[in-house]
Formats: C-alpha cells, sequence, structure tokens
C-alpha cells in the first residue's frame, strides 16, 4: 500500500506548485490511473511515488513506513525490493541483451542469476517478447521494448508497480497484453498505478486519480 498526505511539489522556488495538497491511499489489489492534461505532474507524481524525487511538502508512506524523509541509501533500497517502475520510453541498457535487462533489478536487490532465471524468462513469455530475450534494445520495436520494460518491472514482484504511460507504444492486441499482465500483479496484491491519457486505459482500472 502506498499513501500520500498533503503532497506538494515544485520543481524550483517560485515555479508552479504541484498537486495542491494531494491526500490519497493506492490500494493494494488494485489498479489506479493517473490522468490529466499534458502538464498536470502525472510522470512527476509517479517519480515521487517511486522515490526518485522528495515532496516539497507533504509525506509518502509504503507499507505503513514514511518514505519521504529517509536517506539516500533506504529510499534505494525499498525502490530495489518494492518497487517496480515502467518508464516512458523503456530506458533499457543497450549493451545488455533483453533478458538481462529484465533481470537486472532482481541482481540489484541481491538475488541469485540461476534463482531468477526461469522467472524472467516466464514474464518475457507472457508479454510475447521471450523470443527476444538474446537480442539487445537496439534490434527490437518500440513496442517490444516497453513489453521488455513491464517485465522488468514485474521481476522483483514488487509491492507497489508504478508505470507510467505503458501503452503508449502498443497496438490494441499488445495492449491488452500489458494491461492484463499488470491487472494479475494487482491480484497478486500489488498496487498498480498507472499514468495514462488513454480513455481505453482508464476503463480497465479500478480508480481514477485525476490531476
Amino acid at each position: 500500500m502506498i499513501t500520500v498526505v498533503d503532497l506538494r511539489f515544485n520543481y524550483r522556488r517560485g515555479s508552479e506548485e504541484l498537486f495542491d495538497g494531494l491526500t490519497h491511499t493506492f490500494a493494494t489489489s488494485s489498479v489506479t490511473a493517473l490522468t490529466g492534461p499534458s502538464g498536470c505532474g502525472k510522470s512527476t507524481l509517479l517519480y515521487l511515488l517511486g522515490l526518485m524525487l522528495q515532496p516539497t511538502s507533504g509525506t509518502i508512506i509504503v507499507n505503513d513506513t514514511r518514505v519521504d524523509q529517509l536517506p539516500d541509501a533506504r529510499r534505494a533500497e525499498l525502490r530495489a525490493k518494492h518497487l517496480g517502475f515502467v518508464f516512458q520510453d523503456a530506458v533499457l541498457d543497450p549493451a545488455r541483451t533483453i533478458l538481462d535487462s529484465v533481470i537486472e533489478p532482481a541482481l540489484y536487490a541481491g538475488a541469485r542469476r540461476r534463482d531468477i532465471l526461469e522467472h524472467a524468462k516466464e514474464l518475457l513469455m507472457a508479454l510475447g517478447v521471450e523470443k527476444r530475450a538474446d537480442h539487445r534494445p537496439g534490434e527490437i520495436s518500440g513496442g517490444q521494448a516497453q513489453r521488455v520494460a513491464v517485465a522488468r518491472a514485474l521481476i522483483n514482484t514488487p509491492s507497489v508497480i508504478l508505470a507510467d504511460e505503458p501503452t503508449g507504444n502498443l497496438d490494441r492486441d499488445n495492449t491488452s497484453v500489458v494491461l492484463t499482465t499488470l491487472r494479475r500483479a494487482a491480484h497478486l496484491g500489488a498496487a498498480v498505478i498507472i499514468a495514462t491519457h488513454d480513455d481505453s486505459v482508464v476503463q480497465h482500472c479500478d480508480q481514477q486519480v485525476a490531476l
């Protein structure tokens, strides 16, 4: 579970403040859509929830622990073990194979490669990109890269999954595959939060937070 209380953020003093004291609990076993016009702060909110930015004021609580004021090392540990992030542009290491890109967060969290290998292959299969496991990012399409990014975000079975426009590069069939995969993660107990401008994605979510 992840909760924000009276959340506010601006990038620098005097710049526009975002979120206007947002208070909300993103429940477990639920998929929440973050919606709103371009520039309203959807991606920024995901970065705050993902502990990559710190709020100007307010509180962020993950699994009953206040996290917005923790030291960097502790925040990094929480990100590695409890949070999965799907970046808008996939952000895959061009030097790594697809399989190694998926496995990387698990290694960072302390898992052994041999213990996580089968799970990584299962995720790639569920997302229809298992035949690209030995390729590198430059050898696959943007839509395939986005599905690989979803697999990478799920490798540690995180309790919170943050997805920034995860279907933006996908056709209808592959959008359905990604949403089904994220909903399955929610069914297993995760809080899934999707930033989107796509009404068809919103219709697949349990809750909506309009910014």
